[in-house]
């Protein structure tokens, strides 16, 4: 079989295929930093052992990736806007390869947990434009269609994160957990190179808001420090207060930075088109249940059914591969019936998924585990991608890239808050069941009333997702159905 390579339409009419080469440069790279951004965790027992360092500083490996990502996401949607999205996804994903090869030589933590705010530098660029770059790519009756099959590589990253840092690190060692990145990154950026073309509008310049991305910078790396410091700390605690208030200050001081400016890193009116407003707060509300939900899951099977590593980590995987399988499928309905109500089916099977996995007990096989946690993986696919399909359609093309960007904001302060604020909850209910000082020495029967607890609480914040949705899905028109 012959090998075609990706045509050059930078200065031609855009064929058909033109579309699935930017699908594949773009899924490639969101591949790449999906896996990055869980694939590292099954590492960290061996990285302490080799760099004979402790967990509190091997944790800044994964610390100092995850707040790149977060502080800077804004900027950078708001720089594709401004210089060219294909130009800075194209940066971010040479980037994002150079320093995965660091990483794999690093000589010392030191230098990995550098090097790793670098390859989030690569990462940021990748998160905040692969949307914008699929949506200009397709038309608008595919955006859906498109958006589902970035979902579904997402939810593929999420499920093989693990599986796959296990398989490297027992073929060769950990090094191959980064350097396995390189000859894919080579090709996605030779793929994006010849086959993304311009944006379709004529870009205005524009002042770039210096001011305003340092404030927010600020702000959104003091709440990911003061959430992550809570969570060991406690939330009383004057560290963590203080770093919280710091993010509240300097959120007020950035709203009123940008509502004076001419040029604003984000354009405060896209906030008074209701679906698009809503639509993130409701994606917010589903990562913090997501995230807590990955953090919680493996106490109980670890420590309540006993379960080795390997079978939890294969356990894990079934919520995310259901995920990815249903959202291609819910993105072609979204496209036929509208987002709304495909979005409010799939929050509606996720508060049925929280509520069946509140009835675990300390009896359970796996088919039960999967029975139980079926409903919520599948509606995360039908929900994810309408969902975000609704938040990229209700943008003109020229706020693509920080519509992108606020849509890749959800996800991090989603998880950055929900680990915390879930892990809390399930943490107080375990030891008010118990005489232990420490969840992991809670007795069985503490910990299975913790998660059924905490579950049906985490039902009730995906209820109110829910109401959100149907508010939105009654006050708006249908979209007819196409033939």
């Amino acid at each position: 079989m012959s090998y075609n390579p990706p045509p050059d339409f930078s200065s031609s009419p855009k064929p058909t295929s033109a579309k699935w080469w930017v699908m594949l440069g773009v899924g490639l790279g969101v591949l790449m930093f999906t896996l990055d951004t869980s694939i590292v965790n099954i590492a960290l027992p061996t990285l302490v052992e080799v760099f004979q360092t402790t967990f509190a500083t091997i944790q800044w490996v994964v610390l100092s990736y995850l707040l790149v990502v977060t502080a800077l996401v804004l900027g950078a949607a708001r720089l594709g806007d401004t210089i060219g999205k294909k130009r800075l996804y194209l940066g971010g994903l040479i980037v994002f390869t150079i320093s995965s090869l660091l990483c794999g030589l690093s000589p010392g933590v030191g230098w990995l947990i550098g090097f790793r705010a670098l390859q989030g530098m690569g990462a940021v660029m990748i998160s905040a434009l692969g949307a914008a770059l699929v949506t200009e790519a397709f038309p608008s009756s595919e955006r859906g269609r498109a958006l589902g099959i970035i979902g579904a590589i997402v939810s593929l990253g999420i499920a093989l994160g693990p599986t796959v840092g296990g398989l490297l690190i027992g073929l060769s060692d950990w090094r191959m957990i980064f350097l396995v990145n390189v000859p894919i990154g080579i090709f996605a950026s030779f793929v994006v190179a010849r086959s993304v073309p311009p944006s379709q509008y004529r870009a205005t310049r524009q002042r770039f808001d210096w001011f305003g991305m340092v404030v927010m910078t600020i702000a959104l790396t003091a709440f990911a420090l003061g959430m992550t410091h809570g969570q060991d700390a406690g939330f009383t605690n004057p560290m963590t207060l203080g770093l919280l208030a710091i993010a509240l200050v300097g959120l007020v001081i950035f709203l009123w930075h940008e509502s004076r400016n001419t040029s604003p890193l984000v354009d405060l009116s896209l906030f008074h088109n209701r679906q698009f407003s809503l639509s993130l707060l409701t994606g917010i509300l589903v990562f913090i249940v997501i995230a807590g939900t990955i953090f919680i899951i493996p106490f109980f099977l670890e420590l309540v059914l006993h379960y080795p590593t390997p079978h939890v980590g294969l356990l894990l995987a079934v919520s995310p591969v259901l995920g990815g399988i249903v959202a291609p499928f819910s993105g072609n309905l979204s496209d036929r019936f509208g987002t709304r109500m495909i979005s409010l089916i799939g929050l509606g099977l996720m508060v049925m998924g929280c509520l069946s996995i509140s009835t675990f007990h300390a009896q359970m096989t796996d088919i039960d585990y999967i029975v139980r946690v079926a409903p919520f993986g599948i509606g995360l696919g039908m929900f994810q991608s309408p969902n975000n399909s609704a938040i990229l359609g209700s943008v003109p093309p020229e706020r693509l890239g920080i519509a992108s960007g606020l849509l890749s904001l959800t996800r991090t302060l989603g998880q950055t808050t929900g680990v915390p604020l879930l892990g809390a909850i399930f943490a107080a209910i375990v030891l008010m069941q118990s005489s232990s000082a420490n969840v992991t020495n809670a007795p069985p029967d503490a910990l299975v009333f913790g998660v059924q607890s905490t579950f049906k609480i985490a039902a009730a914040m995906l209820a109110i997702a829910a109401s959100i949705m149907f508010i939105l899905w009654r006050s708006q028109p249908r979209k007819t159905v196409s033939r």
